[in-house]
């Protein structure tokens, strides 16, 4: 009996803490859709307004009135799934080689790519700007994504789970079979890592959704602005109308909340399948 109370109350208190925790979590978001929905005014109210107004619609039409919201969505979109899928292929690829593959220099050649991963971004900005105004891409998306197409945690996500998920009997018997390298990764690999393609695709599509700096270095054409540069563009002055501009942010959320929620079973299996190995 008294191990029976001591497990029940354990578990009250890890309910409390996540229930806590996923309130902490979620109230950003609701606050935001809150602000969307009131006037400017209500921004700096005391106390603070935690109700839903009547302005979602009003101040959404705003957001239309000042900035190409539809096009830069669309422009984040092709951005966001670019970059995804080519970081994919390249670190899938890359980490099917590292895990799998004896070539000479590999493991300093993998030490390499995982050092750039403490440099700060904003070291390379000017680099970067340089080599992508040479070859004429500024003002581009092209420009605007391909600084993201090597992903050092994305090929050291890949290696950890091909090296686990694989295991190098198969590698070794498709050989054998005939295979050549890229149809072990087609046929034998690929089906395999799914769950880490969605935690890796997930990470990576965010990350690029949420990316403001480089974009708003290279981009100066309101045509091929991206939502992050446009909504940027509605904090330029002195006077800002925070229902407005919160509501750009609310309904430029709302791609990230769909994304997440299609995958998010892969992504669920793929931790699950690293915590039971």
């Amino acid at each position: 009996m008294k191990v029976k109370k001591r497990f029940s109350l354990s578990r009250f208190f890890m309910y409390s803490f996540l229930v806590v925790a996923s309130f902490i979590s979620i109230f950003p978001f609701y606050w935001m859709f809150v602000m969307a929905t009131r006037p400017s005014a209500a921004y700096n109210s005391i106390p603070p307004t935690i109700t839903p107004g009547e302005r979602l619609v009003e101040n959404f039409l705003a957001v239309l009135d000042k900035i190409p919201f539809w096009q830069s969505m669309w422009n984040t979109l092709v951005l966001c799934t670019v970059v995804t899928l080519v970081v994919l292929f390249i670190s899938s690829l890359a980490g099917f080689a590292f895990s799998k593959f004896k070539f000479p220099g590999k493991n300093a050649l993998f030490l390499a790519i995982l050092l750039t991963m403490i440099i700060p971004p904003q070291l390379g900005i000017i680099p970067q700007y340089y080599l992508v105004a040479k070859f004429g891409l500024l003002d581009s998306l092209f420009g605007a994504m391909i600084i993201f197409f090597l992903n050092p945690l994305g090929i050291f996500l890949m290696r950890q789970y091909i090296s686990q998920s694989v295991s190098d009997e198969l590698v070794e018997a498709a050989k054998l079979d005939g295979c050549s390298n890229f149809r072990i990764f087609r046929s034998i690999v690929l089906p395999i890592i799914l769950p880490a393609f969605a935690t890796l695709g997930i990470i990576v599509f965010t990350a690029t959704w949420g990316e403001f700096l480089w974009q708003f270095t290279v981009l100066r054409d309101p045509e091929s602005y991206t939502i992050q540069v446009a909504l940027s563009s509605l904090n330029s002055t002195n006077n800002v109308d925070f229902g407005m501009l919160l509501s750009g942010v609310f309904w430029a959320t709302i791609p990230l909340v769909i994304v997440f929620l299609l995958f998010n079973k892969l992504f669920i299996s793929s931790i699950t399948e690293g915590s039971l190995k």
